[in-house]
């Protein structure tokens, strides 16, 4: 049987290459079809290894989020609870963690924060542990534990605010100046790098915060675990431990990972992908319907062929095994045409998306998109070569031989 079905590629290939022209022109549908599946495939992939970088740049893949819930869901509309737990520094501390916990709130409104006798519209971070220790300080020292505990009404600020506050001063003689937030009055000890803020913003002790403040705009909790690995069973342990603190932590508490986030954006490009994979379908579908047609005119062209070879003793599992291997050659032959076209065109796009965007996009080959384009050549050369080939098995040789 493989020594029939290897002469039956050979065969293939002989009268693929005697009709090269030919055959060129007859697989060009699944050519275009194949190029745009390999491409989109390939930006699709690069869009997702693009997302899932810059997610674990900007967010930390071994956190855990708690949040308390503040509102609730009645009748499809949000509403503000009467009342609801939130997570005390007390409790934060009973956290038995290997890495100190963030506990802070961040004002979703833009405050005011006087400075003299003017007004600055900035974003006011209120914070319950040191920033993190790769935050760039420019000028004076960021907050310690101590500083927390003893309440002190103290700020730090980023560089673009500094130079709203005071234009004209340098950043090391900004440290001991005052600004009032609210009825607060604070003194500045630390001037931050602007890294990737566009906006003035200024960091407080959460502590300073009474709880009424912290009501209006409820604390996150952030812990890191050690290993990204550690993040499920911590999860259990952060649910234990709110369980035994709030009796009515399942209404008053959500906990997150940003690994959801990672887990989402894979669901949003599968999603994708599988829509567009089925959009450009289309295009290989017609590609093998161009096949079987090249494939029924072969079978009247060589209808004498197929005559004098059952007259010799071939049988029609052979003439179907010979077609259908034609079948499968066409299409693999215009899939591997597609793959170097579908290859060559993004080399040709990216660029452009640079371009364009000035994102640091690229696209990306996977076995994944290989192995999708073998399965594609073998399923349209099967599929679109069998009518072809049931129908040259079922020649009468006589009559196949009279047609001469």
């Amino acid at each position: 049987m493989l020594k029939k079905i290897s002469s039956s590629f050979l065969l293939a290939i002989h009268n693929i290459r005697s009709h090269f022209f030919h055959t060129l022109l007859s697989v060009l549908g699944i050519v275009i079809g194949v190029a745009a599946l390999v491409a989109i495939l390939s930006l699709i992939d690069g869009m997702e290894d693009y997302a899932n970088k810059e997610i674990t740049q900007t967010t930390s893949l071994k956190a855990i989020i708690i949040r308390s819930d503040a509102h609730k869901q009645v009748n499809g509309l949000r509403i503000r609870k009467d009342s609801f737990a939130i997570l005390q520094p007390e409790h934060v501390n009973q956290l038995r963690l290997s890495r100190p916990a963030s506990w802070y709130v961040r004002r979703s409104s833009v405050d005011e924060i006087t400075v003299g006798d003017s007004t600055i519209g900035t974003n006011i971070i209120a914070t319950g542990v040191a920033i993190a220790p790769n935050t760039k300080v420019l000028a004076g020292s960021l907050f310690e534990t101590k500083d927390l505990q003893d309440k002190k009404n103290i700020v730090l600020i980023n560089e673009i605010f500094a130079k709203q506050a005071w234009p004209t001063k340098e950043l090391q003689s900004l440290l001991g100046k005052t600004v009032t937030i609210g009825s607060r009055t604070l003194v500045v000890q630390a001037v931050l790098a602007n890294d990737k803020a566009t906006t003035p913003y200024a960091v407080m002790p959460i502590t300073l915060l009474t709880q009424e403040e912290l009501r209006t705009i409820t604390p996150e909790l952030i812990i890191e675990a050690d290993n990204v690995e550690d993040v499920p069973k911590l999860s259990e342990e952060v649910v234990l431990f709110l369980k035994s603190k709030y009796p009515s932590y399942q209404q008053d508490f959500s906990i997150f990972t940003n690994e959801m986030r990672v887990k989402q954006a894979a669901q949003g490009f599968l999603l994708f992908r599988v829509i567009m994979g089925l959009i450009v379908g289309i295009s290989v579908l017609v590609g093998g319907i161009g096949v079987m047609n090249v494939l029924l005119i072969s079978v009247t062209e060589r209808t004498s062929e197929i005559g004098i070879r059952k007259a010799v003793g071939a049988n029609r599992t052979d003439i179907m095994l010979q077609f259908l291997s034609e079948s499968v050659t066409v299409s693999a032959f215009g899939s591997l045409l597609g793959l170097l076209v579908g290859i060559l065109g993004t080399m040709v796009i990216v660029p452009i998306i640079h371009a364009i965007t000035k994102v640091p996009f690229y696209a990306m080959y996977t076995w994944n998109t290989l192995a999708i384009i073998s399965i594609v050549a073998l399923v349209v050369g099967v599929v679109f070569g069998t009518y072809p080939a049931i129908r040259a098995s079922r020649l009468d040789p006589v009559e196949a031989i009279r047609r001469e």
